[in-house]
């Protein structure tokens, strides 16, 4: 962790925070985070992928940890994300890069591919494959109580979050995305409720983890953290274009326990190959016990399958 830094880029009147082990001659890899993360959830891949011979870096986006917040957290877009983030490589002199992204960094990564082909070696993803529009289709087809509609709802999210500091707000996440179970609350609950006061931590999330998460979040609040994924669903699904396809190296890493490939259609429409039709050249690599967080979990694996990826292909970086 010490060998991390931490720099600010002005991008359009914002100050992005990026965490990056630098090494000049080396190829770049991008790290983006999805909720609740910030740039922090990579900590564990930066080290080792910095010690395999590559550049990290790791934003914390718009409105998440230590960047700033749009002047308007309910207007923020996914496009702005998208933007943001060229910006960054921009800002770094960084042509090229490999992007890897966890949960809704995962839907930021394959949008970018689309949209700045040239811009990206390769992709790894955790949780999500590409899911372009009518991919899956029935991408919500749940009760009232599921976490994300409840968290859709303009007002709901932040007066079920007021009632507690950022840090239990945090725990909590943790403990419910943790659990092998699709998250819904009954009628008379809120999502916060699903997790009784004394349960503890998994065990592979420190007390330590908790406090600098805890921080993070107390800077960022979490408003422009529920606009962008689960309110601005319009503009995050990856492409306008009728046939996406994203022809980038690619691999997709799941947890087995994760609680999201229970979602209706999700698990079968990765099984059958269905998701080669837009990305042609993916494996995907299911890690036994694994949680929604297996990259903190189990970060040994993880970082040996996104090491073996980069070696695969950095010769797409490397003139």
């Amino acid at each position: 962790m010490e060998k991390i830094s931490h720099n600010f880029i002005p991008v359009n009147a914002l100050n992005l925070h990026v965490a990056e082990i630098c090494s000049k001659s080396s190829p770049t890899v991008v790290f983006l985070h999805g909720f609740p993360g910030t740039w922090y959830s990579w900590r564990h891949q930066m080290v080792d992928v910095s010690n395999a011979g590559f550049i990290a870096i790791a934003p914390d986006l718009r409105g998440y940890g230590l960047s700033d917040p749009p002047p308007q957290p309910e207007k923020a877009s996914f496009t702005d994300f998208l933007k943001n983030i060229a910006s960054i490589l921009d800002s770094l002199a960084i042509s090229k890069a490999f992007m890897i992204g966890k949960d809704f960094g995962a839907m930021v990564d394959y949008t970018f591919a689309l949209m700045y082909p040239e811009k990206v070696g390769g992709i790894v993803t955790l949780v999500l494959p590409f899911m372009p529009p009518g991919a899956i289709n029935h991408h919500l087809p749940l009760s009232e109580g599921f976490y994300a509609r409840r968290w859709m709802e303009p007002g709901r999210a932040e007066a079920d979050f007021s009632r507690f500091d950022a840090k239990t707000v945090v725990k909590n996440l943790y403990i419910m995305f943790s659990k092998n179970e699709i998250l819904i609350a009954n009628e008379d609950q809120e999502i916060m409720d699903l997790v009784k006061p004394l349960t503890p931590l998994p065990f592979w999330f420190t007390e330590e983890d908790l406090a600098t998460y805890g921080v993070l979040y107390k800077k960022s609040g979490f408003q422009t953290a529920l606009q962008v994924p689960y309110r601005s669903a319009g503009d995050n699904n990856g492409s306008h274009e009728n046939d996406p396809l994203v022809e980038a190296p690619s691999m997709l890493i799941i947890g087995e326990e994760d609680c999201v490939i229970k979602y209706p259609g999700l698990d079968e429409y990765i099984r059958s190959g269905e998701v080669k039709k837009y990305v042609p050249n993916l494996e995907t690599i299911h890690v036994p016990h694994g949680s929604h967080f297996v990259n903190e979990q189990f970060p040994d694996k993880v970082n040996q399958l996104i090491i073996t990826f980069l070696d695969q292909n950095k010769h797409r970086l490397v003139a």
